[in-house]
Parts: C-alpha cells; structure tokens; sequence
C-alpha cells in the first residue's frame, strides 16, 4: 500500500510541473514516466486488496471466536460462582448447626452445675442446721441436768437457772447464726453461678451473630471460645471447693 500513495504523489508532482499549452489548462506530461507510475499503482493495488480483504475475513473469524470464548467464559464463571455460593451457604448453615448445639451443651453443663452446687448448698444448710439442733439440745439437756443437781439450794438453783438461761440463749444465737451464715453462703454462690451462666450464654449469643453476620473466623471464635471454658472451669473449681469447705 506504501507504493500505490508513493506513485500517486509523484502523479501528483508530475502534473503541478508539467508544461501547460498555452491558451488551455491542459499540460505536457512525459507518457512514459506517468505510464511508468500507473503499471506500479496497477501491479500494487491487487495484493493490498487481497491483503484487506484477508484482515477483514480474519476480523471477523477473531470476533466470532472471541464472543465464543466470552459467552463460554461467562457460562464458566457463572458456574463457578454458584458452586461457590453452594459451597459457603453449606458451609454457613453447617457452623450456625455447630454452634447452636455447641450452645445448647453448654446451657445443659450449666444447668447440671447448678442442681448439683444447689443440691450441695442444701445438703450443707442441712448439715449446719442439724448440728445447730443438737447442739442446742445438748446445751438444753446439760442445762436440766445442772439445773436438777443444783435444786437442793436456793441460791445454787437460781444461778443454775441464770446459767440455763444463758446457755439457752447461746445455743439459740449459734443455730440462728450458723442458719445466716449458710442462707448467705448459699446465696452468694447462687449469685455467682447466675452471674457466670448469663455471661456464658451472652457469648454464645455473639458467636451465634458473629457467624449470622460472616465477621468472625473459625479460628478466632474457637481460642475465645477455649479461654472462656478455662475460665468456666476455673469457677466451678471454685464453688466445689467452698461447696466441700
């Protein structure tokens, strides 16, 4: 193609110098050059014809195959993203299904921890309500006994029946006091499971939104997860401990 607008330029020369006759706008030209330019313009134009016209049929192949390989692609990547999509709506309902019965196992150990610690802090209200008793009878018993050995006097039985007295009170007092201190104990260590059991279940809930939400990895959620059954185990540590104390 470069030939043919190179043989066209020299034309073009050829005529703005050329000779004109006089009394016309026609030229004198030399024939043989301008032949000369229009065999090579002849000769050129047929193989850049071709030329274009095989850039055109391969345009045309290239496109068709292109919007092949798109329309193919797209279908392929369709496919992919919703196997993907499967894959992590699976995957999701999996851990919610995991964590919800990881929820529920806890809120059952919590539930076990509670009737046996509040079966303990009965038995041991029992206990210390039952060695108040006898203790107080004993007391009861002994004050008879040296109220009766005293009677034969006067002044020996009114201070035998002040120390009766006395030692009734005491005995009242201590089974008052150890029924207190047991009450307390016993509601403290209520309050201290409660406190832990809703602490428990407020992070099972987060979890639980965490996973809902896809803000929380696997990972993460297990090393938490570990820490707050170390400290749960910690505390029933605790309470078994004062529950055998």
């Amino acid at each position: 193609m470069y030939r043919v607008f190179e043989a066209l330029d020299e034309l073009v020369t050829i005529c703005e110098e050329a000779r004109g006759v006089p009394m016309t706008t026609s030229c004198v030209v030399p024939r043989g050059d301008v032949l000369e330019l229009l065999d090579d313009i002849r000769e050129a134009i047929p193989g850049e014809l071709d030329d274009a016209q095989d850039v055109l049929d391969h345009r045309d192949q290239l496109v068709n195959e292109a919007t092949e390989q798109a329309s193919r692609a797209t279908e392929e990547a369709r496919t992919e993203a919703d196997r993907i999509l499967a894959e992590a709506r699976e995957q999701a309902q999996q851990m919610i299904a995991e964590a919800e019965h990881e929820a529920e196992r806890v809120v059952s150990r919590g539930r076990r921890e509670y009737a046996d610690l509040t079966d303990r802090a009965a038995a041991e209200a029992d206990r210390m309500a039952e060695a108040g008793r006898q203790s107080y009878d004993r007391a009861v018993d002994d004050g008879r006994a040296e109220q009766q050995r005293l009677v034969s006097e006067h002044e020996v039985t009114l201070a035998a029946h002040d120390e009766a007295g006395r030692i009734l009170d005491r005995a009242a007092d201590d089974a008052h006091r150890a029924r207190t201190e047991c009450d307390s104990y016993v509601d403290s260590a209520l309050a201290e499971f409660t406190e832990t059991l809703e602490s428990v279940l407020d992070t099972v809930g987060r979890h639980r939104h965490q996973l809902r939400t896809g803000q929380v990895g696997v990972g993460a959620g297990s090393h938490d997860e570990r820490g707050e059954r170390g400290e749960r185990g910690g505390d029933a540590a605790r309470w078994s401990d004062r529950a055998t104390a």
